[in-house]
This record gives C-alpha cells, structure tokens and sequence, in this order.
C-alpha cells in the first residue's frame, strides 16, 4: 500500500485533524464564505452502477452508490433512509490551465469484484488520452466510513492537479448544511449528522463554499486555480467542499487515500474517517472482502443454469445486493432501491424508492429463500410483522425503515403476500398465527368504495383500482396460506372461511376479469384490471402519467395475469392464459439485439419523455409526454410461467436477457430503453438500463429465483397448498 507516514496513534491522527490550518502549513484562510444558501439541492440521476456496504457490519452503518459518470452519488448513513452526501467526484486542472470535471471528460468503466464482495473499482480514462484516474470503493467494516484507494496517472507526463468535490446531504437534505475547514480535514454537519472527508497524503489546500457561487468548481473553472480557500461556510446551506489533493499523476504523486466519514457530530466523524486512514485501505478492504466471503459461504452454491461468466457474476452480485438492503438497526427492513428517479430525484427531501414496500419485500424474500439465507427471510416476515397496522391487521403501502408509514394508499396484494411468505418458511407457531389470522380476516372482511374484495384500492403499479388479476392471485393464495396456517393451531372455522373465500375467488377470477368483446382477440384473454368486475363492458378510465384520459379498460393489457400461474391459482396450460399470453406479446412486447422485454400495460407513461427527459407527474393527460419502457422482471415471471409450463430451454433464454440488461458494475434496472429510444444523444442503446431506479432490488431477486428455479426445474417459491388445491394432485 502506497500510503504516506502517519502517526502512530489515533488521537494523534485525530489531532492533526482537528489542528488550526496554518498549524498544518496550509496557505492562510479566506474566512467565511460568501452567496448562502447556493443554488438548490437535488438528488444525482438514479442509474447507479455500483452499491455497497460492509456486510452486517453494525458498526459501519453506512452505504454507498456509484454513477455511471464516474465517483461517489448518494452515500446513506445512518440508516437506508437516509441520503447524507449528494456527490463526490474529481476535477484535473490541465497544463493549461483548463478545469474539467472527471464526469464530463473522460470515458467511465466500473468493474465490480465480486470475489470480494461488492469491491468496486472506476477507470476513468482521458478521451484525448492524456490522464487516467482509478479509484476503488469499500466501506470500513469497523467504522461509519466510505474508503477509496485513488491513482492518479498523468500518461503523456504533464503535471496535472487533482481536486476532490464533495457535495454533503446530511439527514436526507442538501439545503441545510454548514462545512468548514478543520485542521486538514473538510467537516460538514447539520442539527444531526456531520461528515468528515480525509485524505492520506494530506490535502495541500481545502475550501467549503456554496453551490454555483462560492464552491470549488466555480473557483476552479474560472482560471483552474483554487483562488479563494475559505475556511467554513457558516450560514445553512447547499455547501459544496473542495480539497485540492497532493496528485499530480506524475511518479511519487499518484496515490492517494480518502475516507469519508459520519457521525452524529463532526469529532465522531473525523474520528470514523482518520481511524480508517490509520488502519490503511489495504487492510480496509480486507476486511470487508471477509464479510462478504463469509456470507457468500453460507449461501446455496450457484445453479448451474448460470453459462456465461458474466451471468454467474450477476448472480453472485445479485444475492450480495439483496442482502446490502437490509437495514442495519432495523432487521428486515429491504428497501426497494438506494435511488430517486426523475422527479423524486429532484426534491430537496426525498422518500421515495429508499422505502420499504410490502410486495418488494415478499419478492427480495422469496429471493434470499432462493438464495439460501432463510435468516435473512425470516427477518423480512418478522419487520412484516412489526408494521402490520392495528387493529385491522393491514400492512402500509411503504414504510421507512423504523416502521413508520410514509404514502396512505391500501394495496391488497401488500396484505396478502406476508402470509404466503409465512407459509413458504413453514412458519405456524401462535404468534405468526396471530398475525396471519388478522390479515387474513382483513382479505376477507374487505370493503371499499363500494365494492368488496379481492377488488383493491390499489393494484401492484399503485395507480389504478379494481379487480386485478395479480391482486386477486395473491389474495388466494394468502387464504389458502392462512387456511393451512388455521389448521395447525386448530381453528377449523377459521380455516373454513378461508378456504370457501379462496375458492369462491378462484372461480370468479375470469368472470371478473377476462374478457370476450375485447379488440385485441376473439378469444378470451386477461384484462390488466377492470374498474367495475364486468370485463366485457366498455367502462374507460384515466391511465395517468400523461396517459389518455378515458380508455375503454378491455383495452388495456399486461402480463400481471401470470401472477395466476406462478402462485398455483391456475394452471399453465389454461387456454384463456395460454391466448392472454399471445395478445401480450402482440401489444405490448418489444425486441432488441439484447432479448425481447415487455412494457408494463398499455398506455403506460412511467418512464422518460421521448426526447429523454425524466418523468413528472405533473404532465397533463392524453400528452403521452412520457413513455414507460420496458421491465426486466416480466423476463423472470415470464422464466417462471416457462418452467410451470416444462419450457425450460424458453425460461433460459429469459434468464439470458436478464443478464444482458446489466451494467458494468452489474446492477440490473427497473427499465430498459425500448425499440423506439429518445434520439439525438449517445446512451438509449435498446436493451438497456435507462435512468429509472437501479439497482432495483426486485430485479436482482427476480434474477436469483429464476436462476435456482431453473437449476430445481420448478417454480420452488409456488406455495404448495395452492397448487395441490387447484392446479395438481398432491
């Protein structure tokens, strides 16, 4: 490791740290900066191509994401909540003295090393060809702190000067902060948490300044010198700090460490960032490979359906990423991406993705039960049961990740699915029953805007409600679920009722919601939902997302119905999913020279504008401003009905696809860019990750239980009890 002499204790670290500037022979300070509070703080672009953290380390709660630009986006601390640091990226000052950030000048790669965990290394290479910078990515097992090892390499051997930026977001908010320049570290704190960024050599000069009128990068792109070196930015704001390193990427000046640490004040996170630099990234990294090689041995070994070396390495990647979205002082709570989307990516103060859902919590379980981390699942049930509300026995429609409530709306497939996952980890003592009982009896008494169940407030794509085939699936199979869940504590009437409520939905689910007066086939075939339970009349409805206003709902398909076949409630050979199947693919599919994707339903407009814009809600209706692309999950759900149905040659080719959508680092999206891709800019390749929440960890579960399903050549997370019920003898 080519690390500079440090002290030889701690404190003396610490106290270096903490030493006035002109004790640590910086250049005099300019005192307080001026232009508060900065111009507005939003989050960075959601397509991250790197996530990480130091696996079940509750010392180190901290993770963080990479962007496809190169550097750090959102780093969490101290919960999976909670964003505290927008971004932290590297600018080179040419010979010339021109300023360029990294982002904007070179070509970016990320590789992840997944024989040590979630390791993650950038190259970030010149396009004239003149620098190249690599940095890897851990974070310290034992402490709160982020740790990069950086080479700088001027290739044509011209002197250039590094700069590191760090943009703080403490406690889930940019436009709060103060920052200051302590000893020969940058410091930033809020009324919460504070950050300390490091580096070993020490920075030659540092800065702390507010966006767009006193930061480091306007300083810098004036006349590519760190003019003005101001010592704090006192006043709360959008701060940006900046650290002009000792690189110059000519030898002897190649190298450098940085760690960046938290805290609840600035000494715990100066002390988390110098202890780390003291231990040395080496030793760092180390440790944190350990973590993550004691996990990955404790796991099922990976199937071998898995033929390429770049899908058996998305499947390593992927079981680790489910596992990184575990909370660290809440157990079980999985979030369902490290992201903010679009317009969620522009709020000062986002709750968006960093939630806990129900439903993706019930598909990253069935996932690590695929994997072979039952503890882990079992966790999952039991967070599940600690939101469960009172005294009806519904689940929230998202959570953070304390369990505190966050969007209003009631999805029934959200109360349904804890109780298959109570079923599938065999799980019938009295306090799961307590549980299960309450949501069940919840399905059953159900009523609402007049209708009853299995009609829902909400589908699975949380915008429309009525008799969705997806929703009902999951409402049977709860009940039969739970009904096998009665009988173990004895509760025979319980048990009944159940059972008489999933059959009688079992036997209806078509005459709610196939349709035969459709457009798209004379056959019958499943509808995404209708408004009313009569799917042969014209009712229309708003789309929403810029979708039309009113469309005639037996126009409006997607492939939700294999929730059908997948949960045991239908057979895979039923004609009437058999021709659904064909009309899907008439409508809403679409090829690529990566595999072939699904949209999620027709109309649908969650997703970029066609000139590549992020999404908003605010778009007015029948504009079809913006586009949803297409899903890799449905590649996995369309994996899952092949094996139901003895394809499996058909489930692996699905299972290919899936593997193509994932990016260097391999992290698999929510989206993918269509056949008909904004134009006009690089970066709309079809087939792959658009700018949508990624890593979705739904995806990465998705990918896990496809690929042991195929090694198993079932669908191992189907509950038995529904299928010996209605689709197999038993």
């Amino acid at each position: 490791m080519r690390l500079k002499r440090l002290p030889t204790s701690a404190a003396a670290v610490l106290a270096l740290a903490l030493a006035p500037a002109s004790a640590a022979g910086a250049a005099p300070a300019d005192g307080p900066a001026p232009g508060a509070p900065g111009a507005a703080a939003t989050w960075t672009p959601a397509n991250k191509v790197g996530f990480g953290t130091a696996y079940g380390a509750r010392a180190s709660k901290v993770w963080f994401t990479l962007s496809g630009a190169g550097g750090l986006s959102e780093v969490y601390y101290p919960d999976l909540n909670t964003p505290s640091a927008r971004r932290l990226e590297f600018v080179v000052v040419e010979p010339d003295g021109r300023a360029v950030k990294v982002a904007d000048a070179a070509d970016h790669a990320t590789t992840v090393d997944d024989t040590r965990g979630l390791t993650y290394r950038q190259t970030d290479t010149d396009r004239a060809g003149h620098w190249r910078l690599t940095t890897t990515y851990v974070t310290d097992p034992a402490r709160a702190t982020v740790a990069a090892s950086v080479d700088f390499t001027s290739t044509d051997r011209k002197a250039r000067q590094l700069y590191v930026l760090h943009d703080p977001a403490l406690s889930n908010d940019g436009s709060d902060d103060t920052g200051a320049t302590s000893g020969r570290a940058l410091v930033a704190s809020d009324a919460k948490t504070a950050s300390a960024l490091v580096a070993a050599p020490d920075f030659v000069a540092t800065s702390s300044g507010y966006l767009g009128s006193s930061d480091g990068w306007t300083d810098l792109v004036a006349d590519g010198r760190l003019d003005a070196t101001y010592d704090r930015a006192s006043t709360p704001g959008n701060v940006v700090q900046t650290g002009k390193t000792a690189l110059t990427g000519l030898p002897g000046r190649r190298h450098l460490d940085l760690a960046l640490g938290f805290g609840p004040d600035t000494g715990s996170a100066l002390r988390a960032g110098t202890e780390s630099l003291r231990a040395g990234f080496a030793r760092v990294a180390a440790a944190y490979a350990r973590g993550w090689q004691r996990y990955a041995r404790s796991l099922r070994d990976a199937p071998g359906s898995l033929r390429t070396r770049e899908e058996r390495q998305v499947y390593r990647v992927s079981t680790m990423v489910l596992a990184a979205s575990e909370d660290k002082t809440h157990p079980g709570a999985f979030i369902a991406s490290p992201s903010m989307p679009w317009v969620w990516g522009q709020q000062t103060v986002s709750d968006s993705y960093h939630l806990v859902w129900s439903r993706d919590l019930y598909e990253i379980a069935t996932g690590l039960i695929a994997a072979g981390d039952r503890a882990g699942t079992n966790r999952a049930l039991d967070y599940l049961f600690t939101v469960q509300q009172k005294p009806d026995g519904s689940f929230p429609q998202n959570t953070t990740v304390d369990g505190r409530p966050v969007w209003g709306s009631l999805q029934l497939d959200e109360v349904a699915y804890p109780i298959v996952l109570a079923d599938q980890l065999g799980r019938t003592d009295p306090a799961t029953w307590t549980h299960v009982k309450a949501a069940a009896d919840f399905l059953v008494g159900f009523a609402g805007d007049g209708h009853a169940a299995p009609w829902t407030p909400q589908e699975r794509w949380e915008n429309q409600s009525g008799y969705s085939p997806a929703t009902i699936a999951s409402e049977i199979a709860g009940l039969v679920c739970a009904a096998r869940i009665a009988h173990a504590n004895g509760d025979a009437a319980a048990e009944q009722r159940y059972l008489q409520t999933a059959d009688s939905w079992q036997r209806q689910v078509e005459a709610w919601t196939v349709t035969s007066t459709g457009p798209y086939s004379p056959k019958p075939y499943y509808l995404r939902l209708t408004k009313d339970g009569n799917p042969n009349a014209g009712t229309t409805y708003s789309i929403g997302d810029s979708g039309p206003s009113a469309v005639d709902q037996r126009a409006v398909v997607d492939p939700s119905f294999l929730e059908l076949v997948r949960l045991g409630v239908k057979p895979a050979a039923d004609a009437t999913v058999r021709n659904s199947l064909a009309v899907v693919d008439r409508q809403i599919s679409f090829d690529t020279p990566r595999g072939r994707f699904w949209h999620r339903f027709s109309f649908d407009g969650y997703g970029e504008t066609l000139t590549g814009e992020p999404w908003n809600y605010n778009f007015p209706p029948d504009s079809r401003a913006t586009r949803g692309r297409g899903w890799p999950i449905f590649n996995g759900e369309r994996g899952e009905y092949a094996i139901a149905a003895g394809d499996l040659a058909g489930a692996r080719t699905q299972l290919a696809t899936m593997a193509r959508t994932a990016s260097t680092g391999a992290m698999l999206p929510e989206q993918v860019w269509d056949d008909n891709p904004p134009s006009g800019a690089p970066g709309f390749t079809p087939g792959t990750g658009t700018m949508s929440a990624t890593p979705l960890i739904w995806t990465h579960a998705q990918y896990v239980r496809l690929a042991q399903d195929l090694d198993a050549g079932r669908v191992t997370e189907q509950p038995r009890a529904v299928a010996c019920r209605y689709v197999q003898r038993c």
